[in-house]
């Protein structure tokens, strides 16, 4: 697997599953943004920036450009992976604010405004109030991460947030099942693993 295969989206939160662009899904580590090729394919599948906008900035681009706003993607991962597991578990409370000043920098450099569109439906033509964005150049492809990041820290309980118990697993999620049981990324890679791993284990002991 490469970082041209899908990306996985098993955090149940897009701020987890940008944490989960870099994984170890089988037994070698894969980077989805290790270069800005992979970043644009991780926010397309994502669904975090228009088709047509990443077409219209990669027209527009110098050569090299998206891999140094790769490269910023990656800084502000890990910088917000260290944020979430320090803080998984617990509630967030207010004096934690401080450390969140790194996000609240990018978000200042949106330049986001609102448009009345509209729109056909099944039961005929309505307008909607949308939120837009001025892509002026490759580094705006940044603001809907910081955004989906920023939304993560005042939306989810970081009670709720956990890391996968599988023993070589990276992935975080947020578990938002009944009872909050939830072990695994998934059940069909790390929950069948263990599941493999406990029935060999009962073998042995025959």
């Amino acid at each position: 697997m490469d970082n041209h295969s899908p990306a996985m989206f098993l955090g149940d939160a897009m701020a987890l599953d940008f944490l989960n662009s870099v994984a170890t899904p089988i037994d070698t580590p894969v980077d989805w943004i290790d270069d800005g090729e992979g970043l644009l394919r991780w926010l397309d599948q994502a669904g975090l920036v228009p088709r047509e906008t990443i077409a219209s900035l990669r027209a527009q681009a110098l050569p090299g450009e998206f891999d140094k706003v790769a490269d910023q993607a990656r800084n502000l991962r890990e910088w917000f992976r260290t944020f979430v597991h320090k803080h998984k578990g617990k509630p967030l409370k207010a004096d934690m604010l401080a450390e969140l000043e790194a996000l609240n920098r990018l978000l200042e450099r949106d330049e986001g405004f609102n448009r009345v569109v509209a729109r056909h439906t099944h039961e005929g033509e309505i307008f909607e109030f949308l939120p837009m964005r001025k892509w002026r150049s490759p580094e705006a492809l940044l603001l809907p991460v910081g955004e989906a990041l920023g939304r993560f820290v005042c939306t989810e309980d970081f009670s709720n947030v956990k890391a996968c118990e599988g023993p070589s697993c990276t992935l975080l999620f947020a578990d938002h099942t009944r009872g909050h049981r939830r072990r695994w990324c998934s059940m069909a890679m790390c929950g069948n693993r263990a599941k493999q791993a406990a029935h060999r284990g009962r073998m042995k002991e025959k």
